[in-house]
């Protein structure tokens, strides 16, 4: 697996934000690298308050007076209490540590008066991650499921889910990565032939050299795919070139996280999850995750 490019240092981090206004600043770069537009209709027109900065007017919009924004508008810091510097300071927590970073620790390194608050900001911050456009894969692709929760046995009995679901009604997620490149992981409710065959037609394109996978009946049927398959049961784990250790490592990072940071994810909260890991390996070799992060956010 490719080493994960060494990310901003704690003291880099000091020196590049001292100040909520250095925080915005960056944002505004971040999200308007060619100059501000009003974040409603698109204007480049727009005039800054003298008196307020990191505001400003459109005059194109036909509300009355025109419409005032301010470079939070239409981003997940948008109408909260906490500064920006803090919600950096996030960000640049879970973005530094390989397995993410549980919201408990983020309270007591921030010190933030609830688990409440920390929750809230890390699930802002993963929502804001989700990649909702993204370019099918292409070369050659390994796609494969895993199961996330815990066994039935040890649940209490008002928390087991039908036998259905998974396999002893775990959660399923499906995922498809280019060899050294990115990874596509969504959750799924089911391992039906439909629901994984979809699930590879969205993600994986039709022109792809290679499309390998286990032996699951659910990925029979992909005939306009160069399909090949390694027979886990019978003992293979490569033949050739055709083996999914890739898809693996990255089920291990998010097993590894969820059972070593988190301990427990709820099936709600699961997507969000899987978009941070997605996210954190798409963007392994870029030195400037965190301003991709901050731009997407």
């Amino acid at each position: 697996m490719a080493q994960f490019t060494p990310q901003m240092t704690i003291k880099q981090f000091e020196e590049l934000f001292p100040t909520d206004d250095a925080c915005k600043a960056y944002l505004q770069s971040r999200r308007w690298p060619t100059g501000v537009r009003c974040p409603r209709c698109g204007n480049e027109k727009v005039y800054p308050f003298a008196n307020r900065p990191f505001h400003w007017q459109c005059t194109q919009c036909v509300e009355a007076g025109g419409y005032r924004f301010s470079v939070l508008v239409g981003t997940i810091f948008e109408n909260t209490n906490v500064g920006l510097r803090d919600w950096f300071r996030v960000i640049h927590m879970m973005l530094t540590s390989k397995k993410g970073v549980a919201a408990l620790e983020v309270q007591r390194v921030m010190g933030f008066g609830s688990y409440r608050t920390a929750h809230y900001l890390c699930m802002r911050v993963r929502a804001g991650l989700v990649d909702p456009e993204f370019r099918k894969l292409m070369g050659i692709v390994e796609v494969d499921e895993t199961y996330i929760g815990g066994k039935q046995k040890n649940r209490h009995m008002s928390k087991r889910k039908p036998i259905g679901g998974g396999v002893g009604g775990k959660d399923i997620v499906m995922g498809a990565v280019e060899r050294k490149g990115t990874v596509v992981a969504r959750v799924v409710s089911s391992t039906d032939a439909s629901t994984m065959q979809q699930f590879v037609r969205e993600a994986v394109s039709t022109k792809v050299n290679l499309l390998a996978t286990d032996e699951h009946q659910g990925y029979r049927g992909l005939k306009d795919y160069p399909h090949k398959i390694v027979r886990h049961s019978a003992g293979e784990y490569v033949v050739g070139a055709v083996h999914t250790q890739t898809i693996d490592g990255f089920w291990s990072l998010i097993k590894r996280g969820i059972m070593g940071t988190y301990h427990k994810v709820s099936a709600k909260y699961l997507p969000l999850y899987v978009a941070e890991f997605e996210f954190r390996y798409n963007n392994r070799k870029n030195a400037d995750i965190f301003g991709a992060a901050v731009a997407r956010c």
